[in-house]
């Protein structure tokens, strides 16, 4: 019995191993299993995985959505944590940055003396009794009647059911992306057509396969999703920490 050399030894082991290196890049060579570890979701087809997330985020008790959003021609920047009886968090816009909270049906929003004193349709610059009235509100919740034209607008912002629904949907063919990672979970893109003009929905891979980050097409905003069922409390503002407004509110 005949004893290799050590160098044909390693020439022979150094060959399996370059045919493992080649084939891992197509991520079918040598054992090497994408989904290994996973939720099984990236193995199924793109409609499939999108549905799955549509199902996860329907089913889903409360949630953070951080981002921007395009619409009718505003930006929103938004930070809100939703749960299905209510909300909390920031918007900004153009012109201002507010907070909403939402218990229920009632919906109370909170903003600095700048924003109370701002009116769209007057270029006058503000009176001193508005000025004073102004300094009053600063910082304080401010009850938003639900008569008022602004309360559909800005309970929009709060409704988690609404805003998701309006968020996860793809348009177009659906067509699945690349994988990825977000914070550290792997995730499985699926978009609306090839160049993702109908958006683009990321998936974990991990756990549940909820919605992780959606870009709207056309360059209309993206925004990440977090905290999935993570419950937060949620009580109205003491009668100390709020004011009357006393009129419709300021357009936002």
């Amino acid at each position: 019995m005949s004893v290799l050399p050590p160098s044909s030894r390693l020439r022979r082991a150094a060959l399996p191993l370059a045919l493992c290196a080649g084939l891992a890049a197509s991520l079918t060579g040598c054992g090497t299993d994408p989904d290994e570890g996973t939720n099984g979701v990236g193995k199924l087809s793109p409609t499939a995985i999108e549905q799955k997330a549509q199902s996860a985020a329907d089913g889903a008790k409360a949630v953070r959505l951080a981002g921007t959003l395009v619409s009718k021609g505003g930006t929103y920047k938004l930070n809100m944590r939703l749960k299905q009886d209510g909300a909390s968090g920031s918007v900004t816009t153009k012109n201002s940055t507010f907070e909403l909270l939402r218990v229920g049906d009632a919906l109370y929003m909170k903003a600095d003396a700048g924003f109370w004193t701002h009116d769209d349709a007057s270029t006058e610059a503000p009176s001193d009794a508005g000025s004073e009235a102004a300094d009053k509100l600063d910082d304080k919740y401010v009850k938003v009647p639900q008569d008022d034209p602004a309360y559909k607008q800005l309970r929009g912002f709060t409704d988690m059911g609404l805003l998701l629904d309006g968020l996860i949907g793809l348009h177009g063919d659906v067509v699945k992306g690349d994988r990825d990672s977000i914070g550290g979970i792997r995730t499985v893109n699926v978009k609306g057509g090839a160049d993702a003009e109908g958006g683009s929905l990321d998936v974990s891979l991990e756990g549940t396969p909820f919605p992780l980050r959606f870009a709207r097409g056309g360059g209309a905003g993206v925004v990440m999703l977090s905290d999935w069922d993570k419950d937060f409390p949620l009580a109205a503002p003491s009668k100390s920490e709020t004011l009357d407004y006393g009129k419709q509110l300021p357009r936002t």
